[in-house]
This record gives structure tokens, sequence and C-alpha cells, in this order.
């Protein structure tokens, strides 16, 4: 009878054979095969919302600008007006933007500003995943 009931945790305490352990890995490579390419066509995706999302805050802060000191940062002066007051300049109410990461787009780069902008009074963009101008998808440059 002894025998009998060690044979119960014998068995209990063997493990996973390698069979086994190797058909889950085949499962969880189907469902990632699967899966993957659809997280990462929505990754960016999301890093392009990102980018028009922040460009729209700090399109409102240019606005904040203007109604304070009565024009846009030229393009010399830059987003960097929006964190600091440019010399001789009167009227400024800020900083308006607190955190300088707002002014890098969801690729960790700087964002394009021109002012005068060549579709309105500025432009600002990204120039999306590659940097470039240009690009289909993600590699899209996203505009105010």
């Amino acid at each position: 009878m002894t025998a009998i009931a060690r044979m119960p945790a014998a068995r209990a305490s063997r493990g996973f054979t390698l069979l086994e352990l190797v058909m889950v890995l085949v499962i969880i490579g189907v469902i990632l095969a699967m899966v993957g390419p659809r997280v990462f066509t929505n990754l960016g995706r999301a890093n392009s919302e990102v980018a028009r999302t922040k460009i729209e805050q700090i399109g409102g802060q240019l606005e904040l600008f203007k109604l304070d000191t009565g024009r846009y940062p030229t393009t010399q002066e830059g987003l960097a007006a929006l964190l600091s007051a440019p010399s001789g300049l009167a009227n400024w109410n800020g900083p308006y933007i607190k955190d300088g990461k707002l002014l890098k787009d969801a690729w960790a780069r700087d964002f394009v500003y021109r002012s005068p902008g060549e579709k309105g009074a500025y432009d600002l963009l990204s120039l999306g995943a590659d940097g470039k101008e240009g690009g289909d998808g993600e590699n899209r440059d996203i505009h105010n």
C-alpha cells in the first residue's frame, strides 16, 4: 500500500515533456504571427495621432503668444519663443509651454516651424517616421 501511495506523488512532480513545451511554443508563435502585424500597424498610427495632437496643442499656445505679443514667433525665434522670451519682445507672458518635450514629435525629432508659412500665418509640421519631407503611411508628413 505504501508503494501505491507514492505513485501519484512521483507522477505529479515529473514536469512537462519536451513535446508539450514545443506545442505550447508553437501555439504562442502562431498567435503572435496573427496578432503581431496588427499591433505594429496600430503603433505606427498611434505615433501619427500623437504628433497630430501635439501640433494642435502647440498651435493653441502659438495663438496665446500672438494674443499677448501681437505676432507669431519668427522662423528664427522658432518654437523656443514659447519657452523663453525672445529679446526685445514686449508683452510676453510665458512660458506658454512648460515642458520642452512637447516640442518634439512622436519620433523624438523637433517639429518644423516656419513663420510666415506657405499655407497660412505659420507652418507647423512633423516629418513622420522617416524624418524626410513627403512619404506615405507612417512616413507621411503631418501638418497644422
